[in-house]
């Protein structure tokens, strides 16, 4: 088991009982991506959590395979959506590169790409599970943005220290939006939607075409 599982493990009781942050904003994402979702669609989700999205979003698709590197985030998941009665939803113990390959005609990653230490490997392993035309969903807080700023000063300082007390993951990525969208389109994708929710210190919703 890595670092990060153990550390999403030890936290899985406490995150999947805190309220959502902005909720407002986590419905208009949910809303956006069923636009983009059909009935018939093999989805995979990485790093989903709890699963909260994956079940909010299984009357959309055929299938969702939702995974995670927490096993202790995933039980909470797979309570859920028994209680939801999403009986298309499977979970899956894993991480992206060793998600599985698919094809799928869409992936979303909400709030990972930020956590990733390789993003470039993490889009590379994304673009092979699609075919051309496939869809990747994704919202990620672009923490970088706020770089100059007191925000950005208190982030630099507050999310090392937590990772000292055992209170944050081993990675996070500082990105900007222009960043994080140029390596989508290296990775092989056209972007054809983008938007900001929440809008302060943004995160990042983008959808992107396979080309």
């Amino acid at each position: 088991m890595t670092a990060d599982a153990r550390f999403w493990d030890r936290i899985a009781p406490k995150y999947a009982n805190a309220p959502i942050r902005d909720l407002d904003a986590y419905r208009y994402t949910l809303e956006r991506t069923r636009s983009y979702l059909k009935d018939s669609d093999r989805v995979l989700e990485l790093g989903c959590g709890t699963g909260s999205t994956a079940i909010a979003l299984a009357a959309s698709a055929a299938e969702i395979t939702a995974t995670d590197l927490s096993e202790g985030m995933l039980k909470v998941g797979q309570e859920r959506a028994w209680n939801a009665a999403a009986s298309n939803v499977e979970f899956r113990c894993c991480g992206v590169l060793d998600a599985p390959e698919g094809p799928f005609d869409a992936v979303m990653a909400f709030n990972l790409l930020h956590l990733l230490p390789d993003l470039e490997a993490a889009l590379a392993s994304i673009a092979a599970k699609l075919p051309a035309g496939g869809l990747f969903i994704s919202k990620t807080p672009c923490l970088g943005e706020a770089r100059g700023s007191w925000k950005y000063w208190m982030y630099s300082i507050a999310i090392p220290l937590m990772r000292l007390a055992g209170k944050a993951p081993g990675h996070v990525d500082f990105l900007d939006i222009r960043t994080l969208e140029a390596a989508v389109q290296r990775a092989g994708f056209e972007i054809i939607e983008t938007g900001n929710y929440p809008a302060d210190t943004p995160g990042r919703y983008l959808v992107a075409r396979r080309r």
